[in-house]
C-alpha cells in the first residue's frame, strides 16, 4: 500500500479498528489501578474529513459517514459512535490516539510515537495541554523495544498499527508482536492488518503461532471474498492476551459492521490463533 492516513481516514477499515480500540480500553477501564495504551503508529490524532485531503479520497462517507448516519444510542457500535460525536466528526473525526486519551481517566495515561516529523509536531499541538499524554517522535517498533514495560503501570494496551508501506510489514508486525509480549507480559496486544488476499495472513498468523507466543485470537472484518490482490477487501486486528469477555463482544461489534459491504458479502470473524 501506499499509504498516509489522513487519506483514509474513517473509512471501514478505521472504523473497525477503533471499534476494537474502545472495546479494549473499556476492559482496561473496569479495574480501578492504573492503565498505559502505548500507540506505536499514531498519526495526527484527528482528522477533518470534510476537507483535503480525506475529501480526496471520499472513502470515509462509505464508513463512519454511513454509520454516523444511524441514530441509534444502544448496540455494540454505541459507545465508539458516541465518542466520534463527541469529538465532533465528520470535521473533527478522531484518530486511535485522541479515542484513547478521551477514555482515560486520572490515573491513566497515553504515549504516542510518530515518526513522520510534520505529522508528530502537529499530533503534540494536539496534546500541548493533556499531562496524561506524551508524544515521541521515533520509529514505532523500536519503541517496542525502549518503551516497555511501561514506568508506571503493570496494565495497558499496546497498539501497533503500522502503514504497510514496506514489503515486509508483516513480517515486521509479527516481531513487534513478539517483542511487545515478551517485555509487556501483563499487557494486551493489539495490531492492525490488511486483508488483500490470505496468504499473506495465513503466513502472518503461522509465524505467531510458531513464536510460542499464547492467547492470540484474530479478529477480521471483510467487505468482499479476499480473493483480489490489489484491493483491500477487509482488515483484521491481531490480540494478544485478550481481556476476558472481549471476545464475546468483539463478534457483535464486527457484525454490526458489515452492512458497510457494498454488495451485502461483508463477513465477520474471530479465530483462536493459539490458545491460552
Amino acid at each position: 500500500m501506499n499509504y498516509r492516513h489522513a487519506y483514509h481516514a474513517g473509512n471501514f477499515a478505521d472504523c473497525m479498528k477503533h471499534v476494537l480500540l474502545v472495546l479494549l480500553v473499556q476492559a482496561l477501564r473496569r479495574k480501578p489501578a492504573p492503565f498505559s495504551v502505548l500507540d506505536t503508529h499514531a498519526g495526527i490524532g484527528r482528522y477533518d474529513l470534510t476537507g483535503d485531503p480525506a475529501g480526496r479520497t471520499g472513502e470515509w462517507r462509505a464508513g463512519i459517514g454511513r454509520l454516523l448516519e444511524s441514530t441509534s444510542t444502544d448496540g455494540p457500535l454505541a459507545a465508539y459512535l458516541d465518542l466520534v460525536r463527541q469529538a465532533g466528526a465528520p470535521a473533527s473525526y478522531p484518530g486511535s490516539p485522541q479515542i484513547a486519551a478521551m477514555m482515560l481517566r486520572p490515573q491513566d495515561r497515553l504515549v504516542c510515537c510518530e515518526l513522520h516529523p510534520e505529522d508528530s509536531r502537529t499530533l503534540r499541538a494536539l496534546f500541548a495541554d493533556n499531562r496524561q499524554v506524551s508524544v515521541h517522535a521515533r520509529d514505532g517498533y523500536a519503541a517496542l523495544g525502549a518503551l516497555l514495560p511501561p514506568r508506571d503501570a503493570r496494565r495497558g494496551l499496546v497498539l501497533i498499527d503500522p502503514p504497510f508501506e514496506q514489503p515486509d510489514e508483516f513480517q515486521r508486525l509479527a516481531a513487534g508482536i513478539v517483542t511487545a509480549r515478551r517485555r509487556f507480559a501483563s499487557g494486551i496486544v493489539a495490531a492492525w492488518y490488511p486483508i488483500k488476499h490470505r496468504a499473506p495472513v495465513r503466513a502472518f498468523h503461522d509465524s505467531l503461532r510458531d513464536s510460542g507466543l499464547r492467547d492470540l485470537i484474530a479478529v477480521e472484518l471483510t467487505l468482499r471474498p479476499p480473493l483480489d490482490p490489489s484491493r483491500l477487501n477487509g482488515c483484521g486486528v491481531l490480540v494478544a492476551g485478550p481481556p476476558f469477555g472481549f471476545a464475546e463482544q468483539a463478534l457483535p461489534a464486527m457484525r454490526a459492521l458489515t452492512h458497510l459491504s457494498p454488495d451485502g458479502t461483508g463477513e465477520a470473524t474471530l479465530t483462536r490463533i493459539a490458545e491460552e
